[in-house]
């Protein structure tokens, strides 16, 4: 397995799952992200998660296609 770390920017709180889920690399569109996540493909902290605006905050962590994100 695979882990891809999203740092946050100074400032924010939290980052939407299919942003995160996009800027890790693992689909090449939030329109794609979108598609996986509604899909119910994504764990979000071991829980299959179908809301793409799911706000991910500093040590949460989604796992989709064999890769995980963890929030930094």
């Amino acid at each position: 397995m695979t882990i891809e770390k999203i740092t946050l920017a100074p400032g924010e709180e939290f980052i939407r799952l299919d942003n995160a889920i996009k800027l890790a690399g693992l689909t090449q569109t939030g329109g794609q992200a979108k598609l996986v996540i509604q899909g119910g493909e994504v764990l979000v902290n071991g829980e299959v998660c179908t809301m793409r605006g799911k706000k991910l905050r500093v040590g949460d962590k989604a796992e989709y296609n064999d890769t995980t994100v963890e929030v930094c």
